[in-house]
């Protein structure tokens, strides 16, 4: 068992539960992001004892983080909202020229990739413009709600290992966030159920194929990937604060995601296929 992905876990749930903010993110500043994938896709496979073993402990912390500081989330960005915000502001934009190294954009990066990258930045971007169909907490259930957090789960989790796409923004979109954080909260067990189910099945599905684009279309994978960390900025960018002691703290912890991104990135992971 690989027990320091307990750690990687933490961060990575605790990132999940921020809307604008993916989990794939986090995993590449971490330095997983190929592992993980290849682990999730591999673990029906005559290897899963070994994908377990990295993937238990990543699931424990991720586990332990979203029940755990669901509640501190909810308070922080209620409380602190563009501090808050302008951490994983620095979370990401620190993260962004760690991939283009690793893409490799000088030698590998032509006319169409950089287009990709700009069209699929501008089309990311726009979703800050987008007003979210976030309902009221969800108090009665039905077979038919069921069916829709189970769906509402596949498709945060489909989000979730797209660097730059935030499956609780996804849940913002279709209305199920409050629902799912209310339950989290409270321990909802039969919501989480059908929630986590719909998410583990949108994982390994999701996993394969993005594994798979990585493998046979490096370039332009790491050319769309970087095009979704482009636009997340604009997603979770709060604005200016209004008072100067605010815009500091914002700077402040707008630094402090700068260096924990510098951190992490420290030792580079290897691009999946080379």
């Amino acid at each position: 068992m690989e027990w320091k992905n307990i750690y990687r876990g933490l961060l990575m749930g605790i990132s999940d539960l921020i809307p604008g903010v993916s989990g794939g993110t986090i995993a590449f500043i971490l330095g997983i992001y190929d592992r993980f994938l290849l682990a999730i896709s591999g673990i029906f496979s005559r290897d899963w004892r070994r994908h377990l073993g990295f993937l238990l402990p990543l699931a424990l912390g991720m586990g332990f983080a979203i029940l755990a500081f669901s509640r501190v989330i909810d308070y922080l960005l209620e409380n602190h909202y563009e501090p808050t915000q302008f951490f994983f502001l620095g979370l990401i934009i620190g993260v962004f020229p760690f991939i283009a190294k690793q893409a490799d954009v000088k030698s590998n990066f032509d006319v169409k990739h950089i287009g990709v990258l700009v069209l699929v930045g501008g089309l990311l971007a726009s979703m800050a413009f987008i007003q979210t169909n976030e309902e009221a907490v969800i108090s009665s259930f039905t077979a038919g709600t069921y069916v829709r957090l189970f769906f509402s789960g596949w498709l945060a989790s489909m989000a979730m290992l797209l660097p730059g796409i935030s499956g609780s923004f996804v849940l913002l979109l279709i209305g199920a966030y409050s629902t799912i954080i209310s339950a989290l909260s409270d321990l909802n067990l039969p919501v989480i159920m059908a929630v986590g189910a719909g998410a583990a099945l949108g994982f390994i599905l999701s996993s394969k194929a993005i594994a798979y684009l990585l493998l046979q279309f490096p370039h332009m994978t790491f050319a769309i990937i970087m095009g979704l960390i482009a636009g997340s900025v604009f997603v979770v960018f709060p604005g200016l604060p209004n008072s100067p002691l605010a815009l500091i703290l914002c700077i402040i912890t707008f630094v402090c995601g700068l260096l924990v991104t510098k951190f992490f990135t420290a030792t580079e992971q290897k691009i999946p296929g080379k």
